[in-house]
């Protein structure tokens, strides 16, 4: 069972549009609304693949029922948190030059009994997950140490984790050495306090790491590829060329796709084809973490 936390989900509205006119009335072609956030993303892909998934973290309001009963439908164990506020709604504004503009809300404020229910429902989760993914913001309310506390009682368990967020919750969650970390370059640069000008800065930063004791990093660089390292590989993973439609959920496919790798116990160089070619399936299509499967194959070239 692979267990997914989403701190802050989110609905996810697509919204299709030519262009946007800053100070003026916009119309949009089409509008969609999703279950969405990092983890739920990672929730969605996984079904896809027929894998056992439960998926955790704080719902509220409309929003958040429409979030669970979208996962359940898809076969998802569900353990959320119910709270007082309403989840938050994230807005991806497709326009036809390719671009996405994202504007993110912040989510409910999380009450003390809202996170002690959280906390003693992980707990119940540790007893039947195998692997966790810990992933994306934090709503007001959470401790800074979220994710490092979660980190250290999976290691408690022998749990393994794969920890994908940024910023401080990142700086934090790191101090308790997850098994596996997927920043992006900007994430990576402000964990080490410096900037990476070059694949090189990256590497020696993400080997320090893996010295520190993260078994693996992987970063993602955009249209450049993904980069992973742990204490015996270096390798990299070019990106592919596919006409892109929405990026938003291609680092959710990395991780989704490092999961099933960890799973299957398959070797570095498989796992990054795989990721990298799950990552642009994600890209091609409208529909966040909604693969083609046999656009997937085609790019893994099976």
């Amino acid at each position: 069972m692979i267990v997914t936390v989403t701190l802050n989900p989110a609905v996810d509205k697509n919204v299709e549009i030519g262009r946007v006119v800053m100070g003026d009335i916009n119309r949009a072609r089409a509008a969609s609304n999703l279950a969405g956030g990092k983890g739920i993303n990672v929730a969605k892909i996984l079904r896809q693949f027929h894998l056992p998934v439960a998926t955790m973290g704080f719902l509220g309001g409309y929003s958040g029922r429409m979030i669970e009963d979208s996962m359940m439908k898809l076969g998802v164990e569900c353990h959320f948190t119910r709270t007082k506020g309403d989840t938050r709604t994230s807005v991806n504004i497709l326009t036809d030059d390719g671009y996405v503009t994202e504007i993110l809300e912040p989510g409910p404020a999380i009450s003390e009994k809202e996170l002690a229910n959280f906390l003693k429902e992980f707990e119940y989760c540790l007893e039947t997950g195998d692997m966790f993914v810990l992933c994306g913001s934090v709503p007001v309310g959470v401790p800074l140490t979220i994710y490092a506390d979660l980190i250290k009682r999976c290691r408690e368990e022998g749990r393994k984790v794969i920890l994908d967020t940024s910023g401080e919750f990142l700086r934090e969650g790191v101090k308790a050495k997850p098994y596996l970390i997927k920043p992006n370059r900007k994430e990576l640069e402000y964990l080490v306090g410096r900037k990476l000008p070059d694949r090189d800065s990256i590497i020696e930063e993400a080997q320090k790491l893996v010295a520190g004791g993260i078994e693996k990093v992987v970063v993602s660089m955009g249209t450049q590829g993904l980069l992973y390292v742990d204490a015996d590989n270096v390798l990299f993973e070019s990106a592919r060329k596919v006409k892109t439609v929405n990026t938003v959920g291609c680092g959710d496919s990395v991780v989704a796709s490092l999961c099933m790798s960890e799973v299957s116990h398959e070797s570095p160089e498989l796992a990054m084809k795989k990721a990298i070619a799950l990552s642009a399936a994600n890209a091609s299509t409208q529909e966040i973490a909604m693969i083609s499967m046999n656009q997937y194959l085609e790019l893994l070239g099976v």
